[in-house]
């Protein structure tokens, strides 16, 4: 891979701040400039407020506070030539093309040779920025279209100038997946690329047929997010987000770059988004646009179509939507609501329909096979489905003659794939428990192997291959090769129970015949939400405490024979990692994470303490009580991986994959590495406690944090219970105690806990409503 020491990126608006701001995420001091502000004494403001920017905006841009250090400051006139140090120059300035090529004139005479350099423009073709300029920049010059936030979206387009050096891509290509965690799509150097070019028909066929059919705001965003497999912002919503102007300028672009293109006039701006922008009601930039903030309690509003006029925000409700609410899976629930003739379902139709047909007579002219422009909506939209998989989800044969009814032409490719018999865009290939899948090329008019993305892990594949070896209803077992078996958590929210902790010791078993090495992981939308609560409540309710001393026991073992397995055991945890499923990191004797790792010891939030062994991790890897108190107390979570090792919950020695496609595969690697010499490690006996003496002292800060009105009544009762644990009971002095005399004080005070009537509340609060109940 190549190494890149340091890169330079030029603009400190909202998206190169950002792209600086990764960068630095992923170790890399980065030089931002921009422009000098008239009439601002400081000639470094533009670039300083795009850092703070970046640093405070909501989602942040960094994953810590101390990483906006790495990114330096300037501006374009005193400090360009420095980029003459820089590795890697990413231009991200305005989108207008004499703008551009005037600082590339100016950035070509200061480089070093062989440095790279890159275009961020979301459309302007490549071809027009580097005319003129010599053949050796033309080399080194591509094009590397981020997605905003560059943190949070994994799609990065890759695009090739008239001259790029392929063995350049290819570099390029493989950092920006390694080292900045992203998913990368080659795209031709077409107008808008590949995911603005689809998301631009989505976006644009959505706003037709809400205004022809006479959908609210509201309507259009229940029924284009979540219930169709898109992120909860929606239509409108995202709008709002991205900014009127943005839309309307990003369609008026296309517009004038594909004059023929069949579908063009969808991209010219309706007069509602002409009347938007002249009212400079660009959405959350101005305060308001689709949706608006009113009142003192900040109510959300909609803007009523027709009248321009705010009103609070309706729920709508169809009929067949509430029914197909019901159906869990994503491609049944698809089917049935394009099935409905109602409103609702003739509206997702017409949407899907003319979208998938866009995508499909898109090949060749943007990508040259089906799977780019899948992955491009997949990671740079983050639909759940890209247009082909949606077809597929909808069922080919059936979606094809529906089109054919309303009286649409088919292209000729998708006539070819009737003709042969073909049953979808994808069809699995497995072989001999190796997963395999084919695509449907359009251009050759017959089914090519996708080919394997070395070090990436993908676990429906190897269980459809067949790579299962147990399972139960929360739980499989599945057989990653090279003798490394995954634990695969599919509970609800990855809850924690009886299911998993058996699999986990079914596991231990299971080495006896042949594995070496266990990984515990999975890939649901997060790692685990922690034990299941539900199961908790119940019993505490039925007054079943001795049922309920059994469980907390045997998970607390459980939890333990993972720190001392009998083989290596690597815990590979994503996304949100709360309660047990963070005992569970804690206890791991390797970890690998992903960057994006929100991890936490909230059972404070539903009347608990940790029960899990989690008191009792925190206190060996800090020592003093006191900041642990603090964080388990205030129930804090951490932004990323990098934050969690601050808060104390991963250790020096834990990985931390970028790419999080890459999680399994990296935890995998690591559990073969510890295979060669892994000697299971022995439970503590000297675990060092404060005693009494630490218990008042953490009972002081509780009542300060109580009279301060930061924590309630009950929560001063809990912070007792916890301020016990932390300090090892009530001992004279500091002493030495075991792992299990700490596990045991957790437990006690865990089983006290849900004895109260108020714990009970909150846990049933939390359960109803999703957030704590403050009593």
């Amino acid at each position: 891979m190549i190494s890149i020491r340091r890169v330079a990126v030029l603009g400190a608006g909202t998206m190169g701040s950002r792209i600086a701001a990764h960068f630095a995420n992923a170790g890399i001091p980065a030089l931002l400039l921009d422009i000098v502000v008239p009439g601002v004494a400081d000639r470094n403001a533009a670039a300083k407020k795009g850092i703070e920017t970046a640093w405070k905006g909501r989602p942040g841009g960094f994953f810590t506070d101390a990483l906006p250090g790495l990114v330096t400051p300037g501006n374009f006139e005193d400090d360009l030539p420095k980029i003459a140090d820089c590795d890697w120059i990413i231009e991200a300035v305005t989108e207008k093309l004499d703008v551009k090529r005037e600082l590339w004139t100016r950035v070509a005479e200061l480089r070093q040779p062989g440095s790279i350099v890159s275009t961020n423009t979301s459309g302007i073709p490549l071809a027009l920025i580097a005319e003129g300029l010599s053949d050796e920049f033309r080399r080194h010059f591509l094009g590397t279209h981020f997605f905003n936030p560059p943190r949070y979206l994994h799609l990065c387009e890759v695009i090739p100038g008239p001259a790029t050096d392929p063995a350049l891509l290819a570099s390029i290509s493989e950092y920006l997946d390694r080292r900045l965690g992203k998913g990368v799509v080659p795209c031709k150097d077409t107008p808008n690329f590949i995911a603005n070019r689809i998301g631009s028909m989505w976006g644009s066929t959505t706003f037709k047929y809400a205004m022809e059919d006479g959908f609210t705001v509201e309507e259009v965003d229940a029924l284009t997010g979540s219930l169709i497999g898109l992120p909860n912002s929606a239509s409108f919503r995202l709008m709002d987000i991205v900014g009127v102007d943005i839309w309307v300028h990003v369609g008026a672009n296309l517009y004038g770059m594909v004059p023929n293109d069949p579908w063009r006039e969808r991209f010219r701006a309706h007069p509602v988004m002409e009347q938007l922008m002249k009212r400079n009601w660009l959405g959350d930039k101005t305060g308001q646009g689709f949706f608006k903030r009113a009142g003192p309690a900040k109510e959300i509003h909609a803007l009523n179509l027709n009248t321009f006029e705010y009103h609070p925000a309706a729920k709508p409700k169809f009929a067949s939507v509430e029914q197909a609410k019901l159906v869990e899976d994503l491609p049944a629930r698809l089917r049935a609501l394009v099935a409905s003739t109602d409103k609702a379902g003739t509206f997702l139709w017409k949407l899907m329909r003319d979208s998938m047909l866009y995508s499909a007579e898109r090949v060749p002219e943007i990508s040259d096979r089906i799977v780019e422009i899948d992955r491009a909506m997949r990671w740079g939209y983050a639909h759940t489905f890209g247009p082909f998989e949606l077809w597929d989800a909808l069922g080919f044969t059936e979606t094809a003659r529906r089109m054919e009814a309303d009286g649409l032409a088919l292209p000729a490719s998708v006539v070819t794939m009737l003709s042969h018999g073909a049953k979808s865009f994808y069809r699995p290939a497995d072989e001999n428990r190796r997963p395999r899948m084919d695509y449907f090329d359009l251009g050759a008019g017959h089914y090519a192997r996708l080919e394997e993305r070395a070090g990436v892990v993908e676990l429906p594949a190897l269980k459809r291959a067949g790579n299962t070896v147990t399972r139960n209803a929360g739980c499989s077992l599945v057989d990653l090769g090279d003798g490394v078996l995954c634990v695969e958590f599919h509970s609800k929210m990855n809850s924690l129970g009886e299911d998993q902790m058996g699999q986990i010791a079914t596991a231990y078993e299971e080495c006896k015949k042949g594995f070496q090495a266990v990984v515990i992981g999975n890939q649901g939308e997060l790692f685990s939400a922690g034990a299941n609560l539900m199961m908790v409540l119940m019993l505490a309710q039925d007054g079943e405490f001795d049922d309920l001393n059994a469980a907390i026991h045997r998970f607390q073992q459980s939890i333990m024979a993972i720190k001392y397995a009998p083989v290596p055991v690597v815990v590979a945890a994503h996304g949100r990692a709360l309660g047990g499923g963070c005992e569970m990191i804690l206890h791991g004797p390797r970890v690998q994470v992903s960057a994006e790792l929100y991890a936490g010891l909230v059972e404070v939030g539903v009347g608990l303490i940790p029960g899990g062994g989690g008191c009792k991790e925190m206190i060996l890897r800090h020592g003093s009580p006191k900041a642990v108190f603090e964080t388990v107390g205030y129930a804090k979570v951490s932004t990323s991986a990098e934050d969690a090792r601050k808060l104390g919950f991963l250790d020096a020695g834990a990985g931390v994959s970028m790419n999080a496609e890459r999680l399994i595969g990296d935890a995998k690697a690591a559990a073969i590495a510890m295979a060669q010499s892994y000697k299971p490690a022995a439970p503590r006996n000297d675990v060092k406690v404060a005693g009494a003496a630490g218990i008042a002292l953490l009972k002081q800060g509780a009542w300060l944090g109580h009279e301060g009105g930061y924590i309630t009544d009950y929560d001063l009762v809990i912070a007792e219970k916890l301020a016990n644990v932390l300090c090892g009971g009530r001992l004279s002095g500091e002493q030495l105690v075991s792992e299990q005399y700490l596990l045991d004080l957790e437990r006690e005070a865990f089983l006290s806990l849900c004895g109260d009537a108020r714990t009970q509340a909150r846990m049933a609060h939390m359960l109803k409503t999703g957030k704590p109940l403050r009593n």
